[in-house]
């Protein structure tokens, strides 16, 4: 029977049923795999890589999520087995950090800032061995702004370009996590920031062997 009355209408049974079949359609299985060059080394353990390279070593934990990461020979696989449209989404996300750690570990990230003022210059100090930014006298004002970079991220003043900012890491979330803070100390509020345009901008970002030519 492919209708159902119920004194007031009458639902048709037959068409609701490939709409609920399609949401509970899970994949079996779906595995993604990510090269390993030559000069790195990856252990995965209870979904805890460590991805060691000539710059050093970097950790991550994807506990959080329920793949399975394994080492076979020069290949990272990642796999899930019976999992829905967002669960498979995951296996390509494990592979691109996994990726992102393998290229720190070997090359490193540069993110360039440039100091953007129209009168007050803004005065930018560097300490503790090149990991914590002093900014002050941003639009004239006497409020000095320390910024602590994250572990592993150091920060520099350019030798060639004037006014500008270079932060270079392995990690690139901690390097850019680290210039949005760097941007956030020199910020403009209570004002037109289309009148304003004050402030310490990410002009360019990239790997470290990308600036040496420049």
């Amino acid at each position: 029977v492919s209708t159902q009355s119920t004194g007031l209408f009458t639902i048709d049974i037959t068409a609701r049923i490939p709409t609920l079949c399609r949401e509970m359609v899970k994949t079996i299985h779906s595995v993604h795999k990510v090269d390993i060059p030559a000069a790195v080394t990856v252990v995965a353990k209870a979904r805890n890589v460590t991805v060691s390279g000539p710059r050093g070593k970097l950790e991550r934990n994807f506990r959080h999520l329920q793949v399975d990461i394994r080492v076979i020979g020069k290949q990272v696989q990642v796999e899930v087995w019976w999992g829905d449209r967002k669960h498979l989404a995951c296996v390509r996300t494990v592979c691109t950090h996994i990726k992102n750690m393998m290229i720190g570990v070997t090359e490193g990230y540069q993110y360039n800032m440039r100091l953007v003022y129209a009168h007050f210059p803004i005065i930018t100090k560097i300490d503790n061995n090149d990991t914590t930014l002093e900014v002050t006298n941003f639009l004239g004002t006497k409020i000095n702004k320390l910024v602590k970079m994250a572990d592993g991220v150091s920060i520099t003043r350019s030798e060639t370009v004037k006014d500008q900012l270079e932060l270079r890491g392995n990690d690139v979330e901690k390097v850019s996590q680290s210039a949005a803070a760097v941007f956030a100390a020199a910020r403009v509020k209570g004002k037109d920031i289309r009148k304003f345009l004050d402030g310490i901008y990410v002009s360019q970002k990239g790997l470290i062997k990308h600036f040496k030519d420049q």
